[in-house]
């Protein structure tokens, strides 16, 4: 028989517990609502626009009445739990209506906190909390004329600026001298004063209230030292407070919400709770993000799977105030130990301050300009060394050309058919109506459904900027550590040290030992786990092929018509008659349809059927030719230019250098493919400051150039240092690569790796400490001693996977 399952409260956080409980336990309980409201679960973080006329209930309903329907859950709506029985485990509502529990779950969400001064409780002062208080307020906005707002924090501020748009004369009273005064800073909140009362909002700043006036219904609100204005409606918007009554009542420990562990159990082991009632490791939680974060988890407990935590982390609020984007995190104040890197414009509405201990990030605010947040808060989070980026750190990252549009972004004066994701090809209004039509509130969601941002990542700010816009102010997104896929909780980095540490050699042993959820694992964790045992492990890890994308399987690239393309090594470039007389026998004897010269100096056949691979493979191996591993995450090309043996301007043998680093390298598994180029002189013509690693000749040496990338995402390359020999320009080679072999993320290319970890961090392990880099180079040698073997040689010669490339047998009508 199914458990009872008993949710106390019909809000964001219970019913995205219960949507996450059905996805992976949906026939484990018969399930019970209770909302107080008369009402399905709607989006309380869109209050705001229905407040201003933007959109209605209907609009913003999450789950409507049939939603409950269709997955068997029993809606009691508009009843208010009043009493848990906890020893015959049975809840009783308002009304009378009972109901018993196998398991119960409070979500009783927060109070919102009315001043106990002299006339609270008149007739139009309200909260601003519910659909009701959104319906009370609208209803005074057709008789009334003027609103006073007490409170000037992000509630307050969307209250008021709703009321502006019924018309309605607005003023905004607030204790202290800044508006948001905990998630900005005093240039920022004048900033923000500003626009607001260019909008028509008129402000009261250090003003206490007394009482409010009237004999029925409000009149006005006095204040301390005798200043009184005139008030039709009055809107209390000054906090929350955790609802915590109903567990109070029933025994359950509580301080200042219902304490829970890390299972969101509370001290009765039948009974959990999640949202804003919640306290948490002495934390209590507002912003959607976490809030769902502890939805999930409580589902992975109810579904009694077992495996999932809360953990409190570094959080960020990335929110959209009237339009206006701001982002703030950790301690953007400082004190005498700290130093500030600002920008201002008040033109344009921009305002960005990060604030800085020994060259790494304690706090940032972004006012105007926010598409840089989720870069800032990682660097802030890992505590990435910027002392390398110092010079272009308030530039950003995200290089979309917001300029703020006045203290708009850039996602507001966006029309509906702009393209955002230029990847994937998702218009702004495709996000948007996924957003309001599919209920999705973060970037995992937005990218799932649209594909938006889940490719080069470089739209992803813009992205934030519009489910901002779209989902209203209290939308907040915070980065976090995330795990590696949804098979596991475990992180990149967690998988990496596992494996080294245990010594584990195969991606199915990673997968016994952390106790995978998924029997085989899935499309993103298993390449990646098999290409972390091979480069933990190069001489004993067990290679398993199918754990490997079709292109590496097959040691060629897949073409949109099922074709393949055939690209052997050119060394550095340099070719010769014997081999462009192979290339072209090929050719002509397999009726290859393209030949191309590919912008890496090589030679591509385009066109060739999978079944052909193996012959034409021979016959180029036969002229002495290898696989180019253009199909692989490896090393792709080392482009050269012909340098001082030909060129009049050239310092150093370019050419010669680039074909011993390539004939060094080739083969090597990386987490993402690896380019590099040597240039003979400045004039930079093999264009080495756009690869991975790149070499440029000197007079007095070369410049080692590491983490450029040439593609969708330009990034230039950063000076890692100068040798002056070309032993040297090997060892640190070598050096860095292993570096990037064995830190960077599987399908993490090295200008986001860069990005992530701080050229700093390079320059320390590689420049600055001689064994380390000499350690390094020695472990890259010795991994190429199991990698350097030509696939193309191993299937001609039938030693492995030999029936991959023979085509399925015809059957005949009667066979079949």
């Amino acid at each position: 028989m199914k458990q009872k399952l008993v949710l106390v409260g019909n809000g964001m956080a219970g019913m995205r517990t219960l949507e996450e409980l059905l996805a992976i336990a949906p026939d484990r309980y018969d399930i019970t609502v209770f909302g107080a409201e008369p009402h399905g679960n709607y989006n309380r973080i869109l209050l705001s626009p229905v407040l201003a006329g933007e959109k209605t209930l209907e609009d913003i309903m999450l789950n409507g009445e049939q939603w409950y329907a269709d997955n068997g859950i029993t809606l009691q709506k508009g009843k208010e739990v009043v009493k848990i029985d906890r020893c015959n485990r049975k809840v009783t509502a308002s009304d009378g209506t009972a109901e018993s529990y196998d398991r119960l779950l409070l979500a009783t969400g927060a109070d919102p906190i009315m001043i106990p001064v002299p006339g609270h409780d008149l007739e139009g002062v309200t909260t601003f909390r519910k659909i009701e208080d959104v319906n009370a307020m609208l209803e005074f906005s057709r008789n009334s004329r003027n609103a006073v707002v007490i409170g000037g924090g992000l509630l307050g501020l969307e209250a008021a600026y709703g009321l502006l748009r019924q018309g309605m004369y607005v003023t905004v009273v607030h204790l202290l001298d800044t508006l948001m005064e905990r998630q900005l800073d005093s240039e920022a909140g004048t900033m923000l004063k500003r626009s607001l009362e260019e909008s028509g909002i008129q402000f009261l700043m250090g003003a206490e209230t007394e009482s409010f006036t009237g004999k029925d219904r409000v009149e006005g609100v006095r204040f301390k030292g005798g200043l009184r204005i005139a008030a039709d409606l009055v809107v209390m918007a000054v906090g929350i407070r955790p609802n915590i009554a109903l567990a109070q009542q029933a025994g359950i420990y509580c301080e200042r919400g219902i304490l829970v562990n890390d299972t969101m159990q509370t001290y009765d082991p039948r009974i959990y709770a999640v949202g804003e009632c919640v306290q948490h490791r002495n934390q209590t939680y507002g912003f959607v993000a976490p809030l769902f974060n502890q939805a999930s988890v409580c589902a992975n407990h109810l579904a009694e799977l077992g495996y999932a935590k809360f953990h409190t982390t570094l959080s960020s609020a990335k929110l959209k105030v009237t339009g206006i984007d701001l982002f703030s995190a950790g301690d953007f104040i400082g004190d005498d130990t700290t130093e500030e890197v600002v920008m201002k414009d008040v033109s344009r509405g921009v305002y960005k301050k990060i604030v800085i201990k020994d060259n790494r990030i304690q706090g940032a605010i972004l006012y105007g300009d926010a598409a840089d947040g989720a870069w800032y808060f990682e660097l802030l989070r890992d505590q990435t060394d910027i002392r390398d980026i110092r010079a272009t750190l308030l530039v950003g990252q995200s290089h979309l050309g917001d300029s703020g549009h006045g203290g708009k972004n850039l996602a507001a004066s966006m029309s509906d058919d702009k393209e955002v994701c230029g990847c994937n090809g998702v218009c702004k209004g495709d996000i948007v109506k996924a957003i309001t039509t599919k209920g999705l509130f973060t970037l995992d969601e937005v990218r799932s459904h649209t594909k938006a941002s889940s490719s080069c990542g470089s739209c992803t700010g813009l992205v934030e900027q519009i489910m901002a816009h779209t989902l209203g102010g209290d939308y907040s997104e915070t980065p976090k550590l995330k795990p590696l896929c949804k098979c596991s909780d475990y992180t990149h980095d967690e998988i990496r040290q596992v494996i080294k540490v245990q010594r584990l050699t195969s991606y199915r042993a990673v997968m016994e030992y952390l106790e995978y959820r998924t029997l085989d694992g899935c499309h993103i964790c298993r390449p990646a786990l098999n290409y972390y045992v091979i480069a933990a492990w190069p001489g004993e890890a067990l290679d398993d092929p199918q754990s490997r994308y079709i292109n590496e399987r097959v040691h060629a690239n897949i073409q949109k018509d099922g074709t393949f393309s055939v690209i052997p090594r050119i060394w550095g470039g340099v070719t010769t008659p014997k081999e462009l007389r192979a290339i072209a026998e090929a050719a002509e004897k397999y009726q290859v349809p393209t030949v191309k010269i590919t912008g890496g100096q090589r030679i591509d056949l385009l066109g060739v059927k999978k079944e052909v691979l193996p012959h034409i493979w021979e016959d180029l191996n036969r002229a002495g030719m290898v696989s180019g591993f253009a199909y692989g995450k490896s090393l792709r090309t080392v482009k050269t230019c012909v340098g001082q043996e030909w060129c009049r301007f050239g310092t150093q043998d370019s050419t010669s250098m680039g074909v011993k680093l390539e004939k060094l390298t080739w083969g090597s598994w990386m987490p993402h493919k690896f380019k590099m180029a040597v240039s003979g002189c400045p004039r930079n013509c093999a264009e080495a400051t756009v690869k991975d690693f790149g070499v440029v000749a000197v007079e007095s040496g070369w410049e080692l150039h590491v983490g450029g990338n040439a593609g969708v995402k330009v990034r230039p390359t950063e000076l890692l240092c100068k040798v002056e020999t070309e032993q040297e320009v090997v060892e640190y080679c070598c050096a860095f690569i292993q570096l990037y072999r064995e830190n960077a993320h599987y399908l993490e290319r090295t200008a986001p790796w860069i990005e992530r970890v701080g050229l700093f961090y390079a320059k320390q392990q590689i420049v600055e400490d001689a064994g380390n880099r000499k350690a390094l180079h020695d472990r890259f040698l010795d991994s190429q001693k199991y990698a350097q073997k030509d696939p193309w040689a191993e299937r001609v010669r039938g030693e492995k996977d030999a029936h991959e490339f023979a085509p399925l047998k015809q059957l005949s009508s009667r066979h079949v």
